[in-house]
Order: C-alpha cells, then sequence, then structure tokens
C-alpha cells in the first residue's frame, strides 16, 4: 500500500503547483509488478482520482488506504471515486468530493468527455498512450479509417496531427456520439471526420466506400459476444487491408488481450496478408509495467505495399 501512497503524495504536489494536468496512471498493479496489489489500479482525471478494484481486497486494506491519502488532498477540490469491477456492473462510489457534471481527460491541449461512476470504462484509455503517441508522429497528409472507433480519441489525435480525413468505425451509435461530441470538445473542422456506425465484419462496402486509405488502426474488443472475438474474427479484418488501401500504406494493429500471444496477432497477418511487411511493435507506455510482455497491450505496425491490392 506505501507505494500507493507515495504515488499519491506526488499527485498531490502536482496539483498544489499545477493548473492543468494531463490524465495519467498514477499506479499500476495489473503489471504483477507490484506483489500483492495486483487488484488495484489507480488514475487520475483532474480533479477526479478513480481507484479500481478488480477483485476484492483484503478486509480494511481500502479503508486505511483512504485514512492515508484523504489528508494529502485536503486543500485540493479533488473527488475520490471507488470502482469495484469485481462486482456485478462494475459500480462506483464516490468516497469523498463532488464529481463535476462534466468531466474530461486531458492529453496537452486535448479534452476527451468521460463518464465515470457511471459505466465499466471512462471513455478513455489511459494505455494506448504510446498507440496516440505513434499515431501523432505518422498521420499527417493521410486518409486514416478508424476501425472499432469507440470514442474516437485516435481520430481527435490525427486530425490534429494534420490527417486529410478520418473516417470512424464503430457499430455502436452512443459511443460514435460521444465521438462527435470528442471532436466538437476540441474545434475540429467537420470536413475532417466522418462517422459510421456498422458492424464492421457485415458492413465492408460501406467501410471501404470513404477510401482509399492509407493509414489503417484496428483497435477491436478483445472478446464481445456477439460482435467480435479475437480469437476468430481479427483474420477476417486483415484479408481487407489490400481492399481498404490498394495504394499500400502503414497499420496499426491493437491487441488487448492478455491470453493472446504476439505471435498470434504476426501470424494472422502472415495467413491473410502474406505481402505485408511486419516493422515494430511500439513500445507499452511506461505507465504500465508488465513482468511478462506478451500480457501487455500489443501494439503491432505493418506496411501494406501496393503490389498487395
Amino acid at each position: 500500500m506505501q507505494i500507493i501512497v507515495e504515488r499519491l503524495a506526488l499527485l498531490a504536489e502536482k496539483i498544489r503547483i499545477q493548473t492543468e494536468i494531463d490524465s495519467y496512471r498514477v499506479f499500476h498493479g495489473r503489471g504483477r509488478t507490484f506483489p500483492g496489489l495486483e487488484f488495484v489500479t489507480v488514475d487520475f482525471f483532474q480533479p477526479a482520482i478513480l481507484v479500481t478494484l478488480f477483485v476484492e481486497p483484503p478486509e480494511q486494506w481500502l479503508d486505511e488506504l483512504i485514512v492515508q491519502i484523504h489528508p494529502l488532498f485536503a486543500s485540493s477540490n479533488s473527488v475520490l471515486v471507488v470502482q469495484h469491477r469485481y462486482m456485478p456492473n462494475a459500480p462506483s462510489e464516490i468516497v469523498w468530493g463532488e464529481l463535476p457534471d462534466l468531466i474530461y481527460a486531458r492529453r496537452g491541449n486535448s479534452l476527451f468527455n468521460l463518464h465515470l461512476a457511471q459505466q465499466q470504462n471512462s471513455g478513455f484509455f489511459l494505455d494506448m498512450e504510446s498507440g496516440r503517441q505513434w499515431i501523432e508522429q505518422h498521420a499527417a497528409d493521410k486518409r486514416v479509417l478508424n476501425l472499432f472507433a469507440y470514442t474516437c480519441a485516435f481520430s481527435v489525435v490525427a486530425i490534429n496531427a494534420g490527417a486529410e480525413k478520418v473516417v470512424n468505425v464503430d457499430m455502436s451509435s452512443a459511443a460514435l456520439n460521444l465521438g462527435r461530441a470528442n471532436h466538437q470538445l476540441n474545434n475540429l473542422a467537420k470536413s475532417k471526420s466522418e462517422f459510421v456506425a456498422e458492424n464492421i465484419l457485415k458492413s465492408w462496402s460501406r467501410v471501404k466506400k470513404p477510401g482509399p486509405y492509407d493509414l489503417v488502426i484496428i483497435d477491436p474488443p478483445s472478446y464481445q459476444k456477439g460482435s467480435f472475438i479475437a480469437e476468430k474474427d481479427y483474420a477476417k479484418v486483415i484479408r481487407r487491408l489490400p481492399e481498404l488501401m490498394p495504394t499500400g500504406g502503414l497499420v496499426l494493429a491493437c491487441l488487448n488481450a492478455p491470453e493472446l500471444s504476439e505471435g498470434f496477432l504476426k501470424q494472422q497477418f502472415v495467413e491473410q496478408c502474406p505481402h505485408t511487411e511486419f516493422i515494430e511493435r511500439v513500445r507499452p507506455h511506461a505507465d504500465f509495467p508488465d513482468i511478462d510482455p506478451e500480457q501487455q497491450l500489443k501494439l503491432l505496425v505493418y506496411r501494406v505495399p501496393p503490389s498487395a491490392a
């Protein structure tokens, strides 16, 4: 517990001296680099401190943590939210403070709408920061296809980095509505983005129509019954790449499934799109250490040559 208290003490000092703080993971226990704390993560979305418990903690553990950290934030307007992910519907409780009606993830000059304490996922994945940085470096002047776009954070980053246009595809209209709101929040030109609410595996003609694309982002759920199961469905996306980008381009293939290895994803490319060239695995963000790289978020970069079309 002491390491969490120490990390939060550093956060409290940041709050004291900085007006605006980028959202970040304060403590990552899930990577098993802190024995005995595998069940907890701590995130900061100013002014909210989000403690997520993935299994029920030891008796009195949470009470003791609250007693130790509350004085650190007594003079700030911080809010402590605890999410019990191990319980049905992942309920959240506000331990102290008042959660604003509108709360955002901050990334530099960009803001992203959040729905803390309302559902399991906040609407912004901090562990994908390495992917956002990669997009920032490669999106300029590109026509980008953002598959499984969710709330379209990749799109906001790509447009800010100079993308010609981003087409966001997700089967959830509600998620894409949040994506539109994120674009409006960041004052992005409407002409730079398009939102397609379709089941990707059943609507390739509509996905293909706004193309061709120079850069494709694949960021699916690892297991979403009835819509996408990575182990059997990822291949169906990869085999479509040549027709989506007939003049070639780059692919950022994401896989957030600890049970599936980097080798699994590479094999899908070998079998489904053999002309692609593996470029690199993007290094996971330092805020998310893990004793086993195969358990971490996989971000693989491939080049699709024009000849693959």
